[in-house]
């Protein structure tokens, strides 16, 4: 076999040199349901608060509270620079940890609670009076809090992310414990979404459009704290017995130095499967932010949907239910970068047709019954692509781990999750900063539209946003879609590295 990708030119790894990394107990049969269902518990923390912050964070400070949405944008960007230190140093710091809890399962731990004060605070500003000073006070609370909640979750989510490729070595199997963990995230994210919209942000006579009542927004920090902490603390209490079938290093562990962390990075950048799929996951931050952050704009003020409209579009968990019951035979016939671009450009594709129909008047009249059918069976199989293609990225991710360990001998989960969590992060990051600047300089979008008494909304600028945000926005996807087509780790590829990692393991063993 040819030198793997993942290390230098001329690079063979040493065994008595580089801590091997063993599991306690080898595990007897596939994983267990049980073990699945509370690995991907731990999404719903990720979801609960990437929802709050997709779906409300720009038009609370932006349409409630009247912060221009270029402001809200800046925060989240200098919050992104941040992670883009904590990432790859919490994924660092995992992977070289040794406890008796293993090398993830203090960092959840640890993690937990204050994650769960900082969405707190991070939805609950103060109330400011009116001056000069208050856009900069609301600012600094902002940068505050989002930059708290992104760094808690980093502690949490890179660790918890980085134990799913330790569950099992298998190349299918891995592709259904990850569905596991998206049923677990969409199933819940519609639960609480379902329940934010009918009993926290409820329509009145007021607010017709309940998303709009700053006083809905108190309880909504109470339940978001609540509801991210809890998911935390149970995905880490429950998934504690796995730990004996997760890799430790044998081995004394280097002290973390910032020498190390750079020699980490340069290691793990040394993969080109890995840089490929890191490059197509960041391009496609930028688009899916954008459109996500755009989203509730375009249900709020182009479709005119009111928040008893929008629970019907949590039916959308039919298209999850789908995903999960054909993930497996599909990846079975098709190779997974080949379904991660096919589901894709199906995607985009069909994104776009719905808006496009809207702008040359095919569709029905907004508040029309059929019109609402229509964006529910959208909305359906857009989850389903959505799903299908975020499973196989994330079991791609753990293939390429398999042939950095026979380049290199280094087990670099942590480091490799932390490029997912990043990517998560950098979706709400970049993709705000691109939709206020969009908001404020292209679509030319009032701040405070959405407030008593705010300024009128022109039909121009809704005409504006649905181009932007349903037709130019999507096209971008085109650049990441090529560049994932380069991804090299094949089924068969897999199962010779596999086969050479299995040998050497077996060496291991037998050493006295």
């Amino acid at each position: 076999m040819d030198r793997p990708a993942g290390g230098p030119p001329g690079f063979e790894p040493e065994a008595d040199a580089i801590p091997a990394f063993r599991r306690a107990l080898d595990r007897e049969g596939p994983v267990p349901t049980r073990a699945r269902v509370a690995q991907g518990m731990g999404g719903l923390p990720d979801v609960f608060k990437d929802f709050a912050v997709r779906t409300f964070l720009l038009l609370y400070y932006n349409q409630v509270l009247g912060l221009p949405a270029f402001y809200v944008s800046l925060a989240l960007a200098f919050a992104l620079v941040v992670d883009a230190v904590t990432d790859p140093l919490v994924g660092s710091l995992s992977d070289n940890f040794r406890s008796r809890w293993g090398r993830r399962h203090p960092f959840m731990y640890a993690a937990a609670l204050p994650l769960g004060v900082c969405v707190y605070f991070l939805f609950a500003p103060p109330e400011l009076a009116a001056g000069e000073s208050r856009d900069a006070l609301l600012l600094a609370w902002l940068l505050v809090f989002i930059v708290a909640t992104r760094v808690a979750m980093t502690f949490f989510a890179i660790p918890w992310n980085a134990m799913f490729a330790e569950y099992s070595d298998d190349y299918r199997e891995r592709s259904a414990i990850v569905s596991y963990r998206f049923l677990m995230a969409w199933l819940g994210g519609i639960v609480f979404s379902v329940s934010v919209y009918t009993w926290v942000f409820p329509g009145s006579a007021e607010y017709p459009l309940g998303q709009l009542n700053p006083a809905a927004y108190q309880t909504f920090a109470w339940v978001l704290a609540l509801c991210v902490s809890g998911t935390a603390l149970a995905t880490a209490h429950f998934t504690r017995d796995q730990i004996p079938y997760l890799m430790q290093p044998t081995g004394a562990v280097e002290r973390f130095r910032p020498a190390r962390l750079v020699a980490d990075v340069k290691l793990a950048l040394g993969n080109r499967d890995f840089v490929i799929l890191l490059g197509a996951v960041l391009c496609s931050a930028l688009v899916i932010g954008t459109v996500q952050a755009l989203e509730i704009y375009v249900r709020t003020y182009f479709w005119g949907l009111d928040t008893s409209s929008l629970r019907w579009l949590s039916l959308s968990f039919c298209g999850a239910l789908l995903a999960f019951a054909t993930i497996v035979p599909l990846q079975s016939r098709f190779d997974k970068k080949h379904l991660l671009v096919g589901c894709s450009v199906v995607l985009t594709v069909q994104g776009m047709a719905l808006i496009g129909l809207r702008l040359i008047d095919v569709l029905p009249p907004n508040g029309s019954t059929l019109l609402l059918v229509l964006l529910i069976i959208d909305a359906v199989l857009s989850v389903y692509l959505a799903m299908v293609a975020l499973t196989m990225f994330v079991s791609m991710i753990a293939d390429t781990l398999d042939v950095q360990e026979l380049a290199t001998g280094r087990r670099q989960e942590g480091l490799f999750s932390s490029s997912v969590g990043f990517a998560s992060k950098a979706t709400s990051g970049f993709g705000l900063l691109a939709a206020g600047a969009l908001l404020d300089g292209v679509i030319g979008f009032p701040a405070g539209a959405g407030a008593l008494g705010g300024p009128p909304l022109d039909g121009d600028v809704v005409l504006r946003l649905g181009v932007v945000a349903g037709l130019v926005v999507p096209l971008a996807n085109v650049a990441w879609m090529v560049l994932a087509l380069r991804y090299g780790v094949t089924r068969e590829r897999h199962a010779e590295v596999r086969r050479e990692l299995d040998a050497r393991h077996a060496r291991e063993r037998s050493r006295p």
